[in-house]
């Protein structure tokens, strides 16, 4: 069966159409059953993907160098295996009309069959992860590793920042998708044309839902952590999308060599079977509210792209399964790549 006839393209190409369509399968890994399901209805696993082709694409035209990484993979002929998009929350109540914390995403992703599959103390940074796979293809379909910052380890001139640059969020979910999220987790599946109706709206879910932040609250926020100042700008988009490869050691050797803005060291899992690398963020022009009721721009850290090699686990029942499982270490030392204070551009009145 031709992939263009199977229902996870016709459910992309009506969102982003044939030749964003064309691309994303020509770039990214697809397991065959996702590819070649023929429909009529969107199950639980092809809507998951479909979800994940477009934060990846997303995440692409936001961070150059990867852009640069992934049309040489076209060019050479290779394909990108996506195994986990990160996104930080703030574990806070009062956000405006959003909910706390993780759930802000969790809630769409358990009826796209997504279940816990790790908790990481991140305790350097003040905050918590956790991993979240795909049931029925843990494997094949990426993981989200969902952060959350707790605010009230920080001190109360922090805390009182956070919650103004918070208390402006919008939710994206509406009611129309919080009933078709309802169907989707009971019957594990959508027709193709509620999943059309859906899928943007998911989509909307990993981005900024507050307001450009007060310049004031942006230098608090930074002066005691950068994973909040990079959330008051960016909010719930990917901060890293992530490819599975082979040899990251090998790959890592190659993008040096080609002055790529790689990260000096690869991370090492405590089990030794997880090692990841990460070119640094992207910088990018934000707006903020000055307290004269100007705006300004000024250079920020936005996302970057990681990259991962995973090794197998012991054998056990004659099954070696891929070792999903991230590390607290290796996470807050990638987490680092949007902690960059670079010279930046002269600021601009607007």
């Amino acid at each position: 069966m031709r992939s263009q006839d199977g229902v996870l393209w016709q459910l992309l190409e009506s969102l982003a159409g044939q030749e964003r369509c064309a691309r994303l399968f020509r770039v990214l890994v697809i397991h065959q059953d996702l590819t070649g399901d023929p429909g009529p209805r969107v199950s639980r696993a092809v809507l998951a993907q479909a979800l994940n082709m477009l934060l990846f694409e997303d995440l692409l035209h936001r961070v150059p160098a990867a852009t640069l990484y992934v049309d040489r993979c076209v060019a050479q002929g290779r394909t990108v295996m996506h195994d986990h998009g990160a996104v930080r929350t703030v574990a806070l109540q009062g956000m405006g009309a959003l909910p706390a914390g993780q759930e802000a995403i969790v809630r769409i992703l358990r009826p796209l069959g997504y279940g816990l599959n790790g908790v990481y103390p991140l305790e350097r940074l003040r905050m918590t992860g956790r991993s979240y796979a795909q049931a029925d293809y843990p494997e094949e379909i990426a993981q989200f590793f969902i952060s959350e910052l707790h605010a009230e380890r920080f001190s109360p001139d922090f805390q009182a920042a956070v919650k103004r640059v918070t208390s402006t969020s919008k939710d994206p979910v509406t009611p129309e998708a919080v009933e078709l999220l309802k169907k989707l987790e009971k019957e594990r599946s959508l027709s193709l044309e509620e999943a059309q109706e859906l899928l943007p709206v998911l989509v909307k879910v990993f981005d900024r839902q507050h307001d450009d932040p007060a310049l004031a609250d942006y230098q608090v926020l930074q002066a005691e952590s950068p994973e909040m100042a990079w959330i008051s700008t960016e909010g719930n988009a990917f901060n890293h999308a992530t490819d599975r490869v082979e040899d990251v050691d090998k790959l890592s050797d190659e993008l040096k060599a080609l002055k790529q803005p790689i990260k000096e060291s690869v991370e090492t899992s405590q089990s030794g079977r997880v090692r990841q690398t990460a070119f640094q963020a992207a910088r990018v022009q934000r707006s903020f509210r000055c307290a004269d009721g100007s705006m300004i721009q000024k250079e920020v850290p936005g996302s970057f792209y990681e990259f991962i090699t995973r090794l197998h686990m012991p054998e056990k029942d004659g099954k070696r399964p891929l070792d999903l499982s991230f590390d607290s270490s290796n996470a807050q030392a990638i987490f680092k790549m949007t902690a960059s204070t670079k010279p930046t551009a002269a600021d601009v009145k607007q």
